[in-house]
């Protein structure tokens, strides 16, 4: 019998709570980026092949439970319980601004044209805040039924998708109107709502359900139950063969998009798997968990010989996998770092 083998993952350190958000950013001239959000207040930036550390953004001062990039990885966002959302320059970890909302930002998204930031929360608001104009008032739109949990573009950014945390369903929104123009229903609270890479799926996960739907057309694709409550779930951007979930089990489970058949079980977790990602190739994808830290899953190619070759058992990184000092060589230098135990940042009333 052939013997099964074990998936190794690129483990990263260095949150100090539980990880709930992971944003990959597409490729770039300088490869691409992961950004993850944790409860410790410190969104970290890091390379999205190795999962090296590339630096921290400092200056919240509550649990940031959602975190995001632009299309060029130049700016991130971050929203947190301290009732605000920040924009931060993610080549030097400067903060750029700081947006004050009336209660916990739960959800924070860039438009793809990277011009329009969309945030909800606890407020059931839904804003969008104008990158060219950032002192300008945001434009609400029609209030949220519930507490918003998740946000996302899409349609070329005329229609934003919203879930909630206290309600079952997806709503999507007409920008231009300001209205909800369509409602996924599903019978819990969505924890997880991913717009696939060519615009054809959204992702959702409900309870212990992973489901897919035609993003044109509203309509419900596939439905998977899922060997326990799960909490996230990622397509596979290239082929749209497969998809990760994660959840409750701290496992990371990889299923057949096409008969919802599991193909692969990561164990290594030490906590329950609050997010999962692919990277924008499919070539990994990335988990986040209670235990706080992330780990980097390789697919692999597509032949079985080399699957788990190019991940050593002693986690050391083969030389295939690095890129070059060049490739981030602006996005590193000139990042600003705080000093141990004394954040930059101004003092902010987190009303």
């Amino acid at each position: 019998m052939e013997k099964k083998k074990v998936a190794v993952p690129l483990v990263c350190h260095g949150h100090s709570r539980p990880v709930v958000d992971l944003f990959y950013s597409p490729v770039t001239s300088d490869g691409f980026f992961l950004i993850s959000a944790s409860k410790d207040s410190s969104p970290m930036l890091r390379n999205g092949e190795t999962g090296d550390w590339i630096g921290t953004f400092e200056g919240h001062k509550g649990a940031v439970w959602s975190c995001c990039l632009d299309t060029n990885a130049l700016r991130a966002a971050s929203a947190s319980a301290d009732f605000s959302t920040k924009v931060w320059d993610a080549l030097t970890g400067d903060e750029l601004h700081s947006f004050e909302h009336k209660h916990i930002v739960r959800a924070c998204a860039f438009s793809e044209d990277t011009h329009l930031l969309l945030t909800g929360g606890v407020e059931k608001i839904l804003r969008i805040y104008d990158m060219n104009q950032p002192d300008a008032p945001p434009r609400e739109v029609d209030k949220s039924p519930g507490s918003i949990r998740t946000v996302a573009w899409l349609h070329s950014d005329q229609t934003i998708l919203s879930s909630c945390s206290d309600m079952g369903g997806v709503r999507l929104w007409d920008v231009r109107s300001g209205k909800i123009i369509q409602t996924l229903e599903t019978k819990s609270s969505v924890t997880s709502a991913e717009v696939s890479q060519d615009g054809r799926y959204i992702t959702t996960v409900d309870g212990s359900t992973v489901k897919f739907w035609d993003a044109n057309h509203y309509g419900l694709v596939k439905s998977y139950d899922m060997p326990c409550t799960m909490e996230s779930a990622s397509l596979e951007p290239k082929y749209g063969n497969k998809f990760v979930a994660g959840g409750e089990d701290m496992w990371v489970h990889v299923f057949d998009f096409h008969t919802g058949n599991e193909i692969a079980c990561n164990k290594g977790h030490h906590g329950p798997v609050h997010c999962v990602r692919f990277s924008p190739g499919g070539e990994s994808y990335a988990s986040g968990s209670e235990d706080g830290t992330i780990r980097i899953w390789q697919t692999g190619p597509l032949s079985d010989d080399a699957s788990s070759e190019a991940l050593p058992a002693d986690g050391s990184i083969e030389k295939t996998m690095k890129v070059t000092a060049d490739e981030v060589s602006h996005k590193i230098q000139g990042f600003h770092i705080a000093d141990e135990g004394k954040p930059k940042e101004k003092e902010e009333a987190g009303e």
